[in-house]
């Protein structure tokens, strides 16, 4: 019998695009790469110095990774195997040791000391690559394919940092985007969303999130100012964005899970997700972004906004 989840039928109607583009995905991401042939061809030593992370950030996505992992069908809890996975992440791509208690501290919230950037990536690493790889080996307990199944996975991660988030900040979501006062008001919250990101230590420069665009993308231009954007919506149309971020904390990782796994965990893009998702809209990045193709101080992804069916 296969598990059937609660707000699967949710997620589900706010990821129709991922259906029509699951097949071409599964060849493009599929990839027989180790970790170590990955650092090797693609290291980070910009990283190598860490920066702290604050508490706020940390209990937030321990909330949803840990609880969204232990959730998995035919889990039993085990830590063993994230604890192996962190220590090896954290001697491959940063040669340190792992403290101790860093995977049990991270699980029951215990931050008597920051964690460091480093440190959250790497458990980002571990968490996710068990899930994908249990995943894997469990798929007969699955509706959907493995690929948006994993996807489906990121997403209500980010529904649920994004709930503890909107909660600690009093986010103030507009009911639709009907006019400019509403798109202002979704500009306040994206912005607000994106200092608490970097105050708290998940991006260790800045976010910006743009709705003026100039972009080459899949051999077409795109070319749309922010006036544009709202008429594309309003007819019912795609618009688009530039989400851009400047040393996000999990570049590392991102890469290398997306080049070993064929997924990375898309943390801050699933958070924004949601709040476009409450708005009433489907957004996120395209299908083909690969976070290996951008330095650390600028990465960007092209995302497509549509309105929810």
């Amino acid at each position: 019998m296969k598990v059937k989840r609660i707000g699967l039928g949710i997620l589900l109607a706010s990821s129709c695009s991922l259906a029509a583009t699951a097949e071409e995905e599964m060849e493009s991401t599929m990839q027989q790469k180790t970790l170590e042939q990955v650092v090797a061809e693609r290291p980070y030593p910009e990283y190598h110095k860490w920066w702290p992370i604050r508490e706020e950030f940390s209990r937030f996505m321990s909330e949803a990774l840990v609880s969204e992992w232990s959730a998995l069908p035919g889990n039993e809890g085990n830590l063993d195997y994230v604890k192996a996975l962190t220590s090896e992440y954290l001697k491959t791509v940063y040669d340190r040791e792992a403290a101790t208690s860093l995977v049990d501290d991270f699980v029951h919230k215990a931050f008597s000391k920051p964690l460091q950037s480093g440190e959250f990536d790497a458990l980002s690493y571990a968490f996710f690559r068990s899930s994908y790889e249990q995943m894997e080996h469990q798929i007969e307990l699955y509706d959907l394919p493995l690929e948006m199944e994993r996807r489906l996975l990121t997403k209500r991660v980010g529904i649920k940092f994004f709930g503890r988030v909107q909660d600690h900040l009093g986010l103030d979501l507009p009911a639709d985007l009907d006019d400019e006062e509403s798109f202002e008001k979704l500009k306040r919250n994206i912005d607000a969303v994106g200092v608490f990101l970097n105050e708290q230590g998940y991006v260790r420069d800045h976010t910006a999130f743009r709705f003026d665009v100039e972009i080459e993308h899949q051999g077409k231009k795109i070319v749309q100012s922010e006036a544009a954007f709202l008429e594309s919506l309003k007819r019912g149309g795609t618009a688009y964005a530039l989400y851009e971020m400047g040393y996000p904390v999990i570049l590392p990782s991102a890469v290398y899970l997306f080049h070993t796994i064929g997924e990375a965990q898309h943390h801050s893009s699933r958070t924004l997700e949601e709040l476009f998702d409450q708005v009433g809209f489907v957004a996120r990045e395209t299908a083909d972004f690969d976070p290996i193709g951008y330095p650390s101080d600028m990465v960007i992804e092209v995302w497509e906004i549509s309105k929810k069916p």
